[in-house]
């Protein structure tokens, strides 16, 4: 079979090599690229002769799927799998499977690292003092004791509710699935509005889909507490990133934490999220670690290898 590998994954070329012979002495042939294009025109050219394809969060639309007629399985190093046209897969027998796990650790950090800082003021403070200022009269606030709502308890929003735990803080959450782990930490399950009404800070950790999408909207930022944080890690799309930029303007609440929008970056410079000095934003990295890549690349090569065995 031909396997192609259409971008770098962050893994050094060593690694790389080591899969060509691993693959060429089980008589597959093993193509990789170092570079990561996005364009439809460079993928196509890159997956027409493949049988099986390993890309991360790269769009593949029904268009480039439909010019790769001999690919059979997606080995996608990402959690999430709203940037593959899955219909089309369903219906050309193309099978899909996501890297679940890999950034488990990488995600809850950064969710938890956001809330410190909106708490801390850490970022704006490091410019206030390399421009001759000082603390003056600013007062941080502390992650102990404060009231967080987690939506949604899977691998990551169960790790981050740990490490919350770990804080002192008190956590509530809201979840289509209540699991028993979550709850032997001492977490309450609880409706989302009534997360919204009692949380100091909302994280959100739900995938994208129909259920989820725009989820956290006018009406639901409205029945957050004024001195709230917002954290999304997840999806941009789970949020109505408008409605977030107004309730900041607005004060409806207090601050907001975003590593994801809705749209890859970069931003447009008169972006509403990046008007307001409300809200901490990072480009889409909370999973991006040395150690998660490393672990991804075991994850998506170990599924290539049971897909052909």
């Amino acid at each position: 079979m031909n396997i192609t590998c259409v971008e770098s994954l962050g893994i050094p070329q060593t690694r790389f090599e080591e899969l060509k012979k691993h693959y060429a002495s089980m008589g597959h042939t093993f193509t990789y690229y170092m570079d990561r294009k996005e364009d439809e025109a460079t993928l196509i050219e890159r997956m027409h002769d493949a049988d099986i394809a390993v890309i991360s969060n790269i769009k593949l639309s029904a268009n480039v799927l439909s010019q790769c007629p001999k690919l059979r399985y997606l080995s996608v190093a990402f959690t999430g799998l709203d940037h593959i046209d899955l219909t089309y897969c369903k219906e050309h027998n193309i099978t899909v499977q996501n890297a679940a796990g890999y950034s488990t650790t990488a995600v809850s950090e950064l969710a938890v690292g956001m809330m410190l800082d909106l708490l801390r003021n850490i970022v704006t403070l490091n410019e206030k003092i390399r421009q001759g200022g000082s603390r003056g009269t600013f007062l941080g606030r502390e992650l102990r004791g404060k009231t967080v709502g987690v939506v949604g308890t899977g691998a990551i929003g169960t790790a981050t509710a740990r490490l919350l735990v770990a804080f002192g803080a008190k956590v509530i959450a809201y979840s289509r699935t209540e699991r028993p782990e979550v709850k032997a930490m001492g977490v309450k399950y609880v409706t989302l509005e009534e997360l919204l009404k009692e949380s100091d800070i909302v994280t959100l950790h739900v995938p994208l889909c129909d259920e989820t999408r725009g989820l956290i909207g006018e009406r639901e930022l409205a029945l957050m507490k004024p001195t709230a944080l917002l954290v999304n890690t997840a999806r941009g799309p789970v949020c109505d990133i408008a409605a977030v930029g107004r309730a900041l303007v607005d004060g409806t609440i207090a601050g907001a934490a975003f590593d994801v929008f809705e749209q890859e970056p970069p931003l447009p410079v008169d972006h509403l999220l990046l008007s307001t000095g409300r809200c901490l934003t990072t480009p889409h990295i909370a999973f991006a670690t040395e150690e998660s890549f490393a672990a991804r690349a075991d994850i998506v090569f170990g599924h290539v290898d049971d897909y052909l065995k």
